[in-house]
């Protein structure tokens, strides 16, 4: 069995189980690489990555380079004499440090590769009204999401899932994942496959304010799942026109009612406790929304303080 010196990176806390995962299971973690502290908040104040927050709480060497070309930083890192570098949730590398260990870097990436390669697999898997989506470790190359597979596990998405909830679930899927192929090269018995390229793979690009708006014309399913596809991070948004008064609103929980209507798309259907919109073949209810300035709220709550005109629609 080869003897593993492991260095991981990466930032978010979808990077730390699969960090905690590791060190449970007594994998010698000989250096963590993750994002430099950053202003975050009303103060500003420094705040460290969720990452960093872990490793130091398990005492694990950490690394914050601002540039991973930087000569003293590389010199740093080969001096860990690591043989082996785990990627989760951290930004795109140069070769001179993909290509540094002995046992090459490998990246966990949350989707069924070659489909949504990109850095917003979870949310365009819901947006695009996907049933099912997983999870594959493959080793880095020079290209970003495109290295030979090590392992994939998939996982259904259900139809109220939201990314949020998604999220969470590829993330202890993905640990495991990580685990399973780090005993593979442990073992020295891993096989890899190339990913196919075609023209018709499913993008995971991006995702820009443009990106988020609903457009109310779309049919119900389509509204629906780019609502939960951006549950709770970044959340869809419309504009309500109110009298002579329009309103920014987030929108963060819905569920769809499918029936039979004659109101033109955007109407509102409400009274003191609900909120809905009128889509094709069907209404919106609104369950939970954000107006500006203001915390995400029921939608309950928000209209006990917002009055809306009889006309009032979303555009």
């Amino acid at each position: 069995m080869r003897d593993l010196r492991i260095v991981f990176m990466g930032t978010p806390d979808f990077a730390v189980a699969t960090l905690a995962q590791l060190v449970t299971s007594g994998k010698n973690i000989v250096g963590v690489i993750t994002a430099p502290d950053r202003p975050a908040g009303r103060g500003r104040k420094l705040q460290q990555s969720a990452v960093k927050k872990y490793a130091i709480e398990k005492g694990l060497t950490v690394l914050q380079p601002t540039n991973l070309k930087n000569e003293e930083f590389l010199a740093t890192l080969k001096n860990l004499d690591a043989n082996l570098q785990i990627v989760v949730a951290f930004r795109m590398l140069p070769k001179t440090v993909w290509a540094m260990p002995e046992y090459g870097t490998f990246n966990l990436h949350a989707s069924l590769l070659p489909d949504y390669r990109g850095a917003a697999p979870i949310n365009w898997a819901i947006i695009n009204g996907e049933t099912e989506t997983g999870a594959t470790t493959f080793f880095i190359d020079d290209k970003i999401d495109t290295g030979e597979i090590i392992l994939q596990e998939s996982t259904p998405i259900s139809d109220d899932d939201t990314a949020g909830t998604l999220h969470d679930k590829l993330m202890e899927l993905g640990a495991g994942l990580v685990l399973k192929t780090v005993r593979q090269i442990e073992n020295g018995t891993v096989t890899t496959t190339k990913q196919a390229d075609a023209n018709d793979l499913k993008s995971a690009h991006k995702i820009h304010k443009e990106t988020c708006e609903i457009n109310w014309s779309k049919s119900i399913d389509e509204i629906y799942n780019l609502i939960r596809g951006l549950s709770p991070y970044p959340a869809s948004w419309s504009t309500l026109t109110n009298g002579n008064e329009e309103i920014f609103i987030k929108i963060y929980e819905a569920t769809k009612e499918q029936q039979e209507h004659n109101l033109k798309v955007g109407t509102l259907v409400f009274d003191k406790k609900e909120l809905k919109v009128a889509v094709k073949n069907g209404l919106i209810n609104l369950l939970e929304i954000q107006l500006p300035g203001k915390r995400r709220m029921k939608t309950s709550a928000v209209l006990n303080g917002l009055k809306l005109e009889k006309n009032a629609f979303f555009s």
